[in-house]
């Protein structure tokens, strides 16, 4: 098991690598967003073939889509309990979709093409998502010893039942570092894409004039790249990453609020338009007319609930190492955020600046 401080370099250095490819011309960027819609879309249509066909032992689909498995070793045996935090599985493959909005300024077509790109990445994420969900989950027949950390995978229970699923069948386990491989490239472009979508939005809040130094982040090269924000994004995302050399708890409640922090910042403009923009709403060319309200309110309501299921003990019973510190960070960022706006934004900012005729 590498040390936390070499975990710590690895990470440093994928995101220097991240950051290099950010910094290259958009004509560069867009060939690697179709990397990785491509080695997602394909990696994940092999390894769902592959898995169940070098599997010797796979589980029956009772207990695929019916098994709770309540001896966990969490202290949560209530099954609706168990159900409930296990929607969120969900929540945690189907995000990232955004990035086609904060690419829109860079994208041709783009009152068309963004909700296009936003729509086919749910629609791709959710079919290939539950796919793979049920062919990784088909070889997963014996939940302790997956979560064992004295197994081979040191209790990486994914890691685990590929090496076992190949070990027996060719007596090696040399095709399940083959497949993690695929899915560590995979998780790679993912995290490239993140610092794109992060830089693009630090470049339009500072274009708003929204962020301390603004005109330091508002600066393109003459490619057209936000370099300085590029770099601003890698260096946040590390120094986030340096409270885990201190404490794993504080790290854990800072990254909690990740996933829903996202599921928040795409349900707030959809609060927003079926409430007090309900009729001032004015509609580009694609929308989706009458269904629009009910299909906001249902994504309204979902947010609502995944927020109160992200916010529910993990464990128990609870205790600091096991406490879910999603409700304190979230709710930290919610009271600075107002704040903020009471206090100094209201009085000067005007909302986004138009850079075009409309």
């Amino acid at each position: 098991m590498a040390s936390k401080y070499v975990v710590l370099a690895i990470y440093c250095s994928i995101l220097i690598m991240h950051g290099l490819i950010n910094s290259l011309p958009i004509q560069w960027l867009s060939w690697f967003g179709h990397l990785g819609a491509f080695w997602n879309v394909a990696g994940v249509f092999a390894l769902t073939i592959l898995i169940p066909a070098v599997a010797k032992e796979r589980a029956r689909p009772e207990f695929i889509f019916t098994h709770f498995n309540t001896e966990n070793g969490m202290g949560i045996h209530d099954k609706a309990y168990i159900l409930a935090v296990g929607l969120l599985m969900s929540q945690y493959s189907v995000i990232g979709y955004d990035t086609s909005a904060h690419m829109i300024e860079e994208t041709k077509n783009a009152d068309w093409n963004g909700p296009i790109g936003i729509i086919t990445s749910v629609a791709l994420s959710t079919m290939f998502g539950w796919i793979y969900l049920v062919a990784l989950t088909s070889i997963m027949v014996d939940i302790p010893y997956l979560l064992s950390p004295d197994n081979d995978a040191g209790g990486y229970a994914i890691a685990q039942a590929l090496y076992t699923s190949f070990h027996r069948r060719y007596g090696t386990g040399a095709g399940a570092l083959a497949c993690l491989g695929v899915i560590a490239v995979a998780i790679f472009l993912c995290g490239s894409a993140c610092i794109t979508s992060n830089s693009r939005m630090g470049y339009a809040f500072s274009r708003d004039g929204a962020m301390p130094l603004s005109r330091v982040w508002y600066r393109v090269n003459r490619h057209e790249v936000p370099l300085n924000v590029v770099w601003l994004s890698v260096a946040v995302a590390f120094v986030m990453a340096l409270t885990s050399l201190g404490s794993q708890v504080a790290f854990q409640a800072m990254v909690s609020i990740a996933t829903l922090g996202l599921y928040i910042a795409y349900a707030l403009p959809v609060l927003f338009r079926v409430t007090t923009a309900r009729k001032s709403f004015v509609p580009g060319p694609f929308h989706l007319g009458r269904y629009g309200l009910v299909v906001g309110w249902v994504a309204v309501i979902w947010v609502a609930t995944v927020t109160v299921l992200f916010a529910l003990p993990v464990a128990y019973p609870v205790a600091k190492e096991t406490f879910n510190y999603t409700p304190v960070a979230i709710g930290g960022v919610l009271l600075l955020s107002l704040a903020a706006w009471v206090l100094h934004a209201r009085f000067w900012f005007q909302g986004p600046v138009t850079n075009v005729d409309i």
